[in-house]
């Protein structure tokens, strides 16, 4: 959902190097905005909007009255704002969820801000009153968040790496586009040049500790124990808390359907929900695959005894060839089963933006590497060893399937 890109200190000329920040302008259908910083005229934000909540005041980057020393240019969903602003008395300016970080940050610092969030995020904070700048990603890297930095402190920050590859900068750029690590923050001194320097790196959370933001949760608390009865009872509560955090959107929701598990129990559930708080429009849901394939019927089955607005989309193996190359350029990786299975995800994508007016999507991803859902997981020497293989599956997912799931559909904004 939006598209960030950021420059400090930049040799060149902005209105040059803005170009390269067009590059990510599917992930931002509905808005952009580049704007300079006041006092540090070689840094600068861009933000491409794809407007999800707030259509009057989400525009980026996002700055109040009370810290008017603040910027902030955000990609994500925060779902305990509302939570958080209960806890600790915030006085919001708008109804854009990303407003907590900035007084999280005037409260308690980065850590606390990071650690606080639960959602999927990838931010660029700056504080020009004590010369600072913050990036941070979520847990498992479910917002996408790509980073150069020169020996000279020149930094770009961009969503997707596309928007990084051709800067202009004194020094030729042999500094390597990387990724930001999930789960981790980053501090940088900005020198009154607007250059920056890297202070530290901080991995604030990890995936099998419990997070801060547990203390200000609306789940109730959860009976301990193995017993199986109480297992499936506090999966069941998690999981449909899961979905229900979600619904925070002001734009038209639907969900991507294969009809195996994961996706329908996603699909299910989120047309019980919907129902529960009236929302009243039908849950449109989204099936791809050629001719009568296994996914195409289950799906349909699934849809027919849910009760949504089922949509299919036939594909054929010509359509699937040509759209590798734009699949390709959209994921950034060669990684070959991540490509096979983004064509069919690019192209339902591109159906829902032409044909229908759902945006924000919800899907199955994540759940094979959390319970071992892979059919070699039954090869597993002992529990421990599988656990130990599904724990790097979630460290890794933001190279795979969470990259798949997020470029596909924002190829589509």
């Amino acid at each position: 959902m939006c598209g960030i890109w950021a420059l400090f200190g930049s040799d060149e000329c902005l209105s040059v190097q803005c170009l390269s920040a067009m590059k990510i302008a599917h992930r931002g259908p509905d808005a952009f905005r580049f704007e300079n910083v006041n006092g540090f005229t070689n840094c600068c934000f861009g933000f491409h909007r794809l407007a999800v909540v707030d259509q009057l005041y989400g525009m980026q980057p996002i700055r109040v009255k009370k810290f008017p020393y603040l910027w902030l240019c955000y990609n994500g969903e925060i779902y305990n704002f509302k939570q958080l602003q209960k806890q600790f008395g915030f006085d919001y300016q708008t109804l854009v969820d990303g407003e907590v970080i900035l007084h999280l940050y005037n409260r308690g610092g980065i850590e606390q801000t990071a650690s606080m969030l639960d959602g999927v995020f990838a931010f660029i904070l700056l504080d020009t009153a004590n010369r600072k700048v913050f990036l941070a990603r979520d847990t498992y890297g479910v917002r996408p968040l790509f980073k150069v930095l020169t020996d000279d402190g020149f930094l770009g920050v961009c969503s997707e790496a596309k928007g990084l590859i051709n800067l202009k900068h004194s020094t030729s750029l042999c500094s390597k586009v990387e990724p930001f690590l999930p789960g981790h923050y980053e501090v940088l001194d900005l020198k009154p040049s607007g250059k920056v320097a890297s202070v530290e790196l901080v991995k604030f959370h990890s995936c099998k500790d419990e997070p801060l933001h547990v203390a200000c949760d609306t789940v109730e608390a959860l009976p301990s124990g193995f017993d199986l009865e109480t297992v499936k009872s506090n999966i069941r509560i998690l999981f449909e808390n899961a979905v229900r955090k979600r619904l925070m959107a002001h734009r038209r929701i639907g969900c991507l359907l294969s009809g195996g598990l994961d996706s329908s129990l996603v699909a299910a559930v989120l047309l019980k929900l919907m129902k529960e708080i009236n929302i009243n429009y039908p849950l449109q849901t989204f099936a791809i695959g050629m001719e009568n394939s296994p996914d195409l019927l289950a799906a349909r089955k699934v849809a027919a005894h849910i009760g949504s607005e089922h949509h299919e989309v036939i594909l054929n193996t010509e359509e699937g060839i040509q759209a590798i190359e734009e699949v390709i350029f959209s994921l950034e990786t060669y990684d070959i089963t991540t490509i096979r299975a983004s064509i069919g995800m690019y192209l339902v994508s591109k159906y829902i933006r032409k044909k229908t007016d759902s945006v924000v999507i919800f899907s199955g991803e994540g759940s094979d590497e959390l319970t071992q859902g892979y059919i070699y997981f039954h090869k597993a020497p002992s529990p421990e060893e599988a656990a130990e293989e599904s724990e790097r599956l979630l460290k890794e997912l933001y190279l795979f399937d969470v990259l798949r799931a997020d470029r596909t559909t924002a190829a589509h904004g």
